[in-house]
């Protein structure tokens, strides 16, 4: 089983690298089929990539959610749902080639990583295990789309003048809601992640907090996002600015899940 998991692993990374060819010939050749038909690759992709969690969980015997390649193959997944729903929900396509190739780096990290199935340290065999991890899945997912739209605002200041980019990329207002409102989902969902974590601490180790590096960037990365909203509802922040803090906000989410990871070990290093 696990085998046929690496398989639909493999074949996945190939129809999202391939999504995003054709999205960027899309943009090329300025040809409507070609975003169509780039978008239900990257469909298949992630119906596939939904296959292969699944069948991972299955032959783990557990929630597939517990170490570096299993949270990094799940995140990729949670940008390519969400990437999915904004581009259908709003019919914007050049979306697809920002936001493709942000997917298939983080599922390239994933296959780098060791996919050896190990048994559950006692910390993390918890009913909380679930909750915690797929919010956080979720609320980066937000966080990276996101991102994309902070950079295509930003990218369409400085692009010419384009009859068909203009008429395919949202107005600067849209593009700033739109990142609004992917921004409100992530902070809502990330602080089910953190609240759920504090809960799970207290009963794994008697403590609700205990400033574990990653504790300490998920907070870090709460408050960047925060400050964002708040400016942006109480302040009428929009525009430029509002942009660069998205970018911002996602490099601060990398570094939550990659760099503390790799550079500052704490309780959360296993995963």
């Amino acid at each position: 089983m696990l085998q046929t998991e690496n398989t639909l692993f493999t074949i996945v990374m190939i129809l999202y690298f391939v999504s995003m060819v054709f999205y960027f010939v899309y943009i090329a050749v300025k040809k409507e089929t070609l975003s169509k038909i780039a978008f239900f690759i990257q469909l298949c992709g992630f119906v596939l990539h939904t296959a292969a969690i699944v069948i991972r969980g299955i032959g783990a015997g557990r929630l597939p959610l517990t170490n570096q390649y299993e949270f990094a193959t799940s995140f990729a997944w949670g940008l390519s749902l969400l990437s999915l729903v904004f581009i259908f929900r709003y019919k914007f396509y050049v979306m697809g080639a920002f936001g493709s190739p942000v997917i298939f780096l983080i599922i390239g990290y994933a296959a780098m990583q060791s996919r050896e199935v190990r048994q559950l340290m006692p910390a993390l065999r918890s009913g909380w295990l679930g909750f915690h991890v797929s919010t956080a899945i979720i609320a980066y997912g937000a966080f990276g789309v996101c991102f994309v739209l902070g950079v295509i605002f930003l990218m369409r200041e400085k692009m010419k003048k384009d009859g068909f980019l203009d008429q395919h990329i949202p107005d600067s207002k849209k593009l700033d809601l739109i990142a609004y409102r992917s921004a409100a989902l992530g902070i809502l969902f990330l602080t089910f992640t953190i609240i759920s974590g504090a809960i799970w601490a207290e009963r794994a180790w008697g403590s609700y907090w205990s400033w574990d590096p990653k504790e300490t960037w998920s907070l870090v990365t709460w408050i960047i996002y925060a400050t964002y909203l708040h400016l942006r509802v109480r302040r009428n922040w929009h525009g430029k600015s509002a942009a660069i803090f998205a970018v911002i906000g996602f490099v601060c989410v990398l570094f939550t899940y990659v760099g503390v990871n790799t550079f500052i070990p704490g309780i959360h290093s296993y995963a």
